[in-house]
This record gives structure tokens, sequence and C-alpha cells, in this order.
């Protein structure tokens, strides 16, 4: 399927998905908010993909949202008298911008954020909704909600915290200022940084393999045990982790660990 404002590549087992909005900076419009939820549909339900790459086309991964492009999208936000029913009007909406990112964090597959030049404002929303982010060296983020006028209303404050913790969050909600790659590595915001695009991208393709090569059930069933426990208490956790794992054993992929292991070879994993 063709999309406006995404590419989509799959070479399984890895599939990349390309913010292409080069000549705005990937400045995000009306169908990258909408383009994604579809996306991560068919990328969760697509047997041959394991893993998902995120990265952008051009000079940068995104500048952010494209305030302009989306005032046509949200007209409640010009109303001169902002009554209840503007209010109410424009409450689904937001919901809807939420799921953008949303759907991310819900695929199954894992997600790798592949980013270099700006990451800002909705771009970091978006690098904050998947599993892992890497960079390159002149990768430069900013929570830049604050000095644009609004609060960052599509998950960033709400995921952010559980990555860096809640000071460096509330440092960079604040203030929304830039930070370099290496504070971004200092604060755990990305566990990699690398020198050029081609470098990460590479990194990125080695690590999606890594991923790939283990048993499907058991890599996507830990995304949805990790995603569970945020926020929750270890003996939550522990509940829901058993559960999920007596359906999940035995499996095809188990036993062909034990069969690999007895005859000294790597396991064909194969999800079932």
């Amino acid at each position: 399927m063709d999309y406006q404002f995404y590419v989509v590549e799959k070479k399984p087992p890895i599939a990349y998905v390309y913010l292409n909005r080069p000549d705005k900076y990937n400045a995000m419009n009306a169908p990258a908010w909408k383009e994604t939820i579809p996306i991560f549909q068919d990328l969760d339900r697509d047997p041959e993909i394991r893993v998902v790459i995120i990265s952008g086309k051009g000079k940068c991964f995104s500048a952010g949202i494209d305030l302009v492009g989306m005032v046509g999208e949200l007209p409640e936000i010009l109303e001169k008298e902002q009554k209840g029913g503007v209010k109410w009007s424009l409450l689904p909406k937001i919901y809807a911008l939420q799921d953008t990112n949303t759907c991310i964090e819900k695929c199954r597959k894992p997600v790798i954020a592949a980013i270099h030049g700006y990451c800002i404002g909705a771009g970091l929303d978006m690098a904050t909704a998947c599993d892992i982010r890497i960079c390159t060296k002149d990768a430069e983020f900013s929570l830049r909600e604050a000095a644009v006028g609004f609060v960052a209303d599509v998950g960033v404050l709400q995921r952010l915290p559980h990555i860096v913790g809640q000071g460096v969050a509330r440092e960079l909600a604040y203030t929304a200022k830039n930070i370099d790659s290496a504070r971004a590595k200092e604060v755990l915001l990305v566990s990699q940084v690398c020198e050029d695009y081609e470098t990460m991208m590479k990194e990125a393709g080695k690590m999606a393999m890594e991923i790939a090569e283990n048993s499907p059930l058991a890599v996507q069933a830990s995304k949805d045990v990790l995603n569970y426990c945020i926020g929750k208490t270890v003996d939550d956790g522990l509940r829901y982790v058993a559960s999920i794992s007596a359906n999940i054993i035995p499996s095809d992929d188990l036993m062909e660990s034990m069969k690999a292991r007895m005859e000294k070879r790597k396991p064909k994993f194969t999800g079932k």
C-alpha cells in the first residue's frame, strides 16, 4: 500500500518504516498522524516480520508537528469562543492523535527508532513509543511543546519518565531545550550513538537481526509483559507473566531450542 507520509519496506524478517517528507524535515502533517495505525496493524499481523525499524528520510528524523498543516484538522483551536461544545469536539481528536503513537507501542513486534538530526516535539513523542532508540552523533532531541505554548499531549510525558526518570523528563519538559546525542545516551534516552547515518542503519539492522533470530513467541511475549508492567506492582507483574508463560509453553520454538542444543546448532524458530 502507498502512503503519503511514510514509506514502508519489508525485507523479512525486518520491516523499515521511513518518515518521508524530507523537504519539510519530516514535519508531521495530517497523513503522518493517520497512517501509522494501518501501517502497524499490517506489520503486527505479518508473520514474516519480526522487527520494525523506524527512521527518517533526508536530513533528520523529524522536526516535529506541522502546525500550519494541522490547522485544518483542528479548527477548534482557532474558535474565538472556547465553550464546552468546542472543547467536547476537540477531545476525541486528541485521542486520535494519541493513537498514532500508541499503535507503535502496542505492535507486538519490537520497534527500533534509528534517529539522526532533529528529533523534536512530535518526533520525540514517536521515538518514546518505540522499544529501543539509537542515534547518530549529530542527533538533537527536544521536548519542545512548552516553547510553542501547549502541553505535550500524545504520550511523551507518560512514556519519557519511564525511560530517563522523572527528574530528566521534567527538565526537558519545562525547559524545552535541545540536548545532544552524548547527553541523550547519558540519560538513557538512546542506547547507542553512531558516527553517521549509514553506520546507524547498519547497527539498527544488526540489532534487529539479533532480535529476529530469537523465538518470536518469546520476544513478543516479553514486549507484552514489559508494557503491562509499567505502573504496576511487582506482584501484579508476576501474576501477569505467569499467565503469559502458561499460555505460550510448550511451543514448537521451545522444542526446536532443545533439539538444536542437543544437535549443537543454531535453532530455527518459527513462532509456533
